[in-house]
């Protein structure tokens, strides 16, 4: 069985749990909250056989490098980092409803990969040469760990200002402000690091790739920005006091600036990182 049947088939689970964990959210039964958090459980399982098979593949072909390599298994490995997270989240705070609204970027994501996007290639290839790196790996993986960190603070910022003075009926099925706020703050605080991280073993992968650090290139430039903008939060809200919907704003805005540096700048502009 190929890889992306795998992922295919991890495209309904993730529209499956999304589906259940908004059912859950309306009728608040905890049967179908279960269900819900094992079919998200399956889709990272799933995800996780693909990424297996594709290495296997690899492997058997001679090239024997990790399935990070360009923009279809990129997405994969985002797709199962958002579900990992997410559950984990969940386990947390005891709370499935923030299922409803981070599941959606895992079946956007898989969507975008099954239905072979603008830029999706799906074959296994060789590496070239400024993928020959083991900064590669360390790289990718801080770096998407990061973003599916800041899928979660989204996520929940969301919810934040659909709860915001909003009392009785529907709304008392969402977790409390003090708690989507506390989500929002720890997620972020679980990302910085590994986006941190990611910028400079991406540094270090340049040098070794390019002989140089740093190139001012578009997606280390939008990087950038984007480090910049969750650094202003956590600043904001250690120096600042901010709290609750102004820091739901900023994450909201952080997390665009992390799709369009994904993804923009991939698809829209080109670079050194165009082979992405």
């Amino acid at each position: 069985m190929k890889d992306t049947t795998f992922v295919a088939i991890a495209t309904f689970t993730a529209l499956g749990s999304f589906v259940l964990y908004l059912s859950h959210l309306v009728t608040k039964s905890s049967k179908v909250g279960k269900i819900a958090s094992l079919i998200n459980a399956a889709t990272g399982v799933l995800l996780t056989v693909a990424m297996v098979v594709r290495t296997y593949i690899s492997i058997k072909k001679g090239w024997g490098h990790a399935p990070f390599t360009n923009l279809y298994e990129s997405m994969v490995f985002f797709a199962w980092s958002i579900a990992v997270l997410q559950l984990l989240f969940e386990l947390k705070y005891k709370n499935r409803t923030l299922g409803a609204f981070v599941t959606p970027f895992t079946f956007l994501i898989l969507a975008y990969t099954s239905l072979g996007g603008p830029g999706i290639r799906t074959e296994v290839e060789p590496l070239i040469p400024a993928l020959q790196s083991n900064w590669l790996i360390a790289h990718v993986i801080t770096a998407f760990l990061s973003y599916a960190a800041f899928a979660v603070s989204c996520g929940a910022s969301i919810m934040y200002l659909l709860r915001l003075n909003k009392q009785g009926g529907f709304w008392d099925r969402l977790p409390s402000a003090e708690v989507l706020d506390d989500i929002n703050y720890k997620a972020v605080l679980i990302g910085f690091p590994l986006l941190t991280l990611g910028i400079i073993t991406g540094a270090a992968w340049a040098h070794y790739a390019w002989g140089s650090y740093w190139s001012w290139d578009p997606k280390e430039t939008w990087s950038l920005i984007t480090w910049f903008i969750y650094a202003a939060y956590l600043h904001a809200r250690y120096a600042r006091g901010w709290r609750g919907k102004k820091a739901a704003f900023l994450s909201i805005v952080g997390f665009a600036a992390v799709l369009f540096t994904y993804l923009g700048v991939n698809l829209i502009i080109s670079g050194l990182h165009s082979y992405a």
